[in-house]
């Protein structure tokens, strides 16, 4: 039997991609013995490995609005560019307890390596049950709380923020983890150079009409999310290559292309499908 591993990049609501992505898998009868998953895709990734049949993980997930999830602060638009954050931390830690039931990382059916950044030290840290110190929970808000939109967790003295940070597709800390894997599955929905929809190179004019129209957004919130995704497009062009050549075999999934989908919520059932399809494909 195949040892396989399954890597979930973040990107929000297009994580739900990965349920799908994880349907396919259990169609080929390749069960991941394992899952490294980053930000939203360490949510989805959580809740698959406690056992959630694929249906459930789909039904929940569409029953989370836009609103749920990232409310404006009241206090974030009285203080302007003072605030700590766009929206409130408990909004996201309600929306993952929403698809992750209350449990540990101890008691998942499939073990799970969750990505986290020290916002101080720059450190990427690899939460799981070898750790045994943060909870799931919270390591799974942490993995999630990209600056800007979320504040960071804070304990045990340090700040933690989005995982994509450092590994958005976290193929390479897997790689290092996993000596003895047959078949690493790696999805990705995250940002990349292949991505369509937002706003065109002079950020100007808006894309062709078959492009995913974005939400209005304030400038200094559009630059910020520009800058975020050069960064970690860059960053999964880089792991990609450096696979070696003598490694385990990789299959790659580009599940979705698309910008400023991070909220696309009520999109969640099609992001499931992209990832099913995207992914029997990928296996051939």
């Amino acid at each position: 039997m195949s040892k396989v591993v399954l890597v979930l990049s973040g990107g929000g609501a297009k994580a739900l991609a990965h349920a799908g992505a994880f349907r396919a898998l259990e169609q080929a009868e390749l069960i991941p013995s394992q899952i490294f998953a980053t930000s939203m895709g360490a949510v989805v990734g959580a809740a698959l490995a406690a056992g959630i049949p694929f249906d459930q993980v789909r039904r929940r997930a569409m029953g989370i609005r836009r609103k749920d999830v990232a409310p404006l602060d009241p206090l974030a638009l009285l203080m302007g560019l003072f605030a700590r954050s766009l929206f409130p931390a408990a909004a996201l830690r309600r929306a993952i307890a929403v698809l992750v039931p209350r449990t540990s990382f101890q008691s998942l059916r499939i073990p799970l390596t969750v990505t986290a950044t020290d916002l101080d030290s720059g450190e990427l840290l690899l939460l799981g049950r070898e750790q045994g110190e943060f909870e799931l929970a919270d390591a799974l808000y942490g993995s999630c709380a990209l600056p800007l939109y979320f504040p960071p967790l804070e304990t045990n003295g340090r700040r933690l923020g989005d995982g994509g940070l450092r590994a958005v597709l976290p193929i390479g800390p897997a790689l290092e983890r996993v000596k003895d894997a047959d078949l690493f599955v790696a999805v990705d929905v995250g940002p990349g150079f292949d991505e369509r929809g937002g706003p065109s190179a002079n950020g100007d004019q808006p894309e062709p009409p078959d492009a995913p129209v974005p939400a209005r957004l304030p400038r200094v919130v559009r630059m910020h999310g520009e800058a975020m995704r050069i960064m970690m497009a860059e960053q999964t062009q880089r792991a990609l290559a450096d696979w070696p050549k003598d490694g385990p075999r990789l299959v790659y999934v580009r599940a979705v292309a698309e910008r400023e989908a991070t909220f696309a919520v009520d999109r969640i059932q099609e992001y499931v499908e992209m990832g099913y399809q995207a992914t029997k494909k990928a296996l051939g």
